[in-house]
């Protein structure tokens, strides 16, 4: 009993020195930050992924799946394209920004890829698409470059920055759960982290 006792005392949390919890979205001046530095170090497929990570807020797991024909017609990038999501085997839509649609189209390009191949290939090997722990990776190179700690952010930074600023312009959650692909609206809540202040000071600016 003794030993249990003085073994639960040394025992180290599992999350000590770690930081948990939902990764928090990129702020707009901090996605110019990386935009200018991608562009400024002409990494192609960087800013092309980057972008289109932010217009799309699909899920690490999609995002690197996307073959060219899923946002491309012929030789022009579309100005919307949908998606089946792998985790919820739900279609999602989303829009491609101009900028966005710009780096794609210089990523299709440079890569002389074709509608059937991955629009994010593997380096070692153009058969595979970009692996979600490659994708990880840099992303917290690009968030290091511009004095960010990679620590405090994932991939669901990215998938959550655009939503959490549509919801913070509108508070139209409905929208943001359409465009986030969730079944549940409830899960939208959670993912947005709203909390109760955020939902009484919607209700302070309503009048009846």
């Amino acid at each position: 009993m003794q030993y249990l006792l003085t073994h639960d005392i040394h025992r180290i949390p599992w999350n000590k020195g770690k930081l948990t919890g939902q990764k928090p979205p990129l702020k707009r001046n901090e996605i110019w930050a990386i935009r200018v530095r991608l562009q400024i170090q002409r990494r192609v497929r960087d800013l092309a992924l980057f972008n289109l990570a932010i217009d799309s807020k699909l899920r690490a797991c999609d995002l690197v799946r996307l073959r060219v024909r899923d946002v491309a017609q012929g030789n022009q990038v579309a100005n919307r394209a949908v998606v089946l999501q792998r985790k919820t085997k739900r279609p999602v839509q989303f829009e491609i920004s101009n900028q966005s649609k710009l780096a794609v189209s210089n990523q299709i390009e440079r890569s002389a890829l074709q509608p059937g191949d991955y629009l994010f290939p593997s380096r070692k090997d153009q058969t595979r698409h970009l692996s979600t722990r490659q994708y990880a990776k840099l992303l917290k190179d690009w968030v290091s470059d511009i004095g960010l700690d990679p620590k405090a952010y994932g991939t669901h930074s990215l998938r959550r920055t655009k939503a959490t600023l549509i919801y913070r312009r509108t508070k139209n959650l409905r929208a943001v759960q359409l465009l986030l692909g969730h079944s549940k609206i409830e899960s939208t809540v959670r993912y947005l982290g709203i909390e109760l202040d955020d939902a009484l000071a919607i209700a302070e600016q309503t009048e009846v």
